[in-house]
């Protein structure tokens, strides 16, 4: 018995299409990676204006080469502001205060009174120009971080008589935070209110280490300021405690006029 066979010939496949075929997943990704490499291009490409009106006008548009361009709109610059120093408060420390009487006269006057007038003094000019102050004690609790705008203590000198120089004031700001600024202040427009002279060279390492620079805030510009004698200048410093008064509540407006400068 004779077997014929029904199979259909068939012809072999292109080899470029077996080869596409079997490739897909290949080809497929890259398509999509050059898809996203033109997207990426066309997308932070930088304005052209000028190169895209001549090859408008070369008549060169349906070239397959042709380049890529994107209008990107114009991104308004923003300014970098200083970072805020925070709200404004002035501290001002009344020398001895619920302490002890610090320096006492022979007559019973204290330090610690005369300090106190002087600083209740200050806060009301400096109040009546919108500047908030509040008044310390010597040791406050509140003086641990105080992170106030700027920190002054109010001291005056000794009640006892030394000689005929012994009259004026001292400041020595703080060793801890660059304080020269409101030094300078202070020290001028106290000299021009009362009239007294800086002794510079009696400062003391108690006043250059104060306990308040060390317990306050870093970055808190601080000072302390010895009025004046309470025996030579004791008038000044009692009977017209508006003039020291005036002198530091200018110093520390100047020193709030100024601070963002330099």
């Amino acid at each position: 018995m004779t077997h014929h066979r029904n199979d259909t010939w068939r012809a072999p496949e292109p080899f470029l299409w077996n080869l596409v075929r079997s490739n897909v997943p290949v080809l497929l990704f890259l398509a999509l990676a050059l898809g996203g490499m033109m997207a990426v291009y066309w997308f932070f490409s930088p304005p052209d204006e000028g190169g895209a009106e001549a090859f408008s006008a070369s008549g060169a548009e349906d070239l397959l080469m042709a380049a890529i361009y994107k209008q990107v709109p114009a991104r308004p610059v923003v300014q970098r502001v200083a970072q805020s120093m925070g709200p404004l408060r002035i501290g001002l420390i009344a020398g001895h205060r619920e302490h002890d009487a610090g320096a006492v006269c022979a007559d019973g006057l204290t330090e610690a009174e005369v300090n106190l007038r002087i600083a209740e003094q200050v806060v009301n000019r400096l109040q009546q120009n919108g500047i908030p102050v509040e008044i310390l004690a010597e040791f406050d609790p509140r003086l641990q971080n105080y992170s106030g705008t700027a920190l002054v203590s109010i001291h005056a000198d000794s009640c006892e008589y030394v000689n005929e120089q012994a009259t004026g004031f001292k400041i020595s700001g703080s060793s801890i935070t660059d304080s020269s600024q409101l030094s300078a202040c202070v020290e001028a427009a106290y000299a021009a209110a009362t009239g007294l002279p800086f002794h510079a060279h009696t400062i003391t390492d108690d006043m250059r280490d104060y306990h308040a620079f060390r317990e306050i805030a870093a970055g808190v510009p601080a000072l302390i300021i010895e009025v004046g004698f309470m025996n030579r200048d004791r008038e000044l410093l009692t009977s017209n405690a508006d003039v020291p008064a005036e002198g530091i509540a200018k110093g520390i407006l100047c020193y709030l006029e100024n601070r963002h400068d330099g």
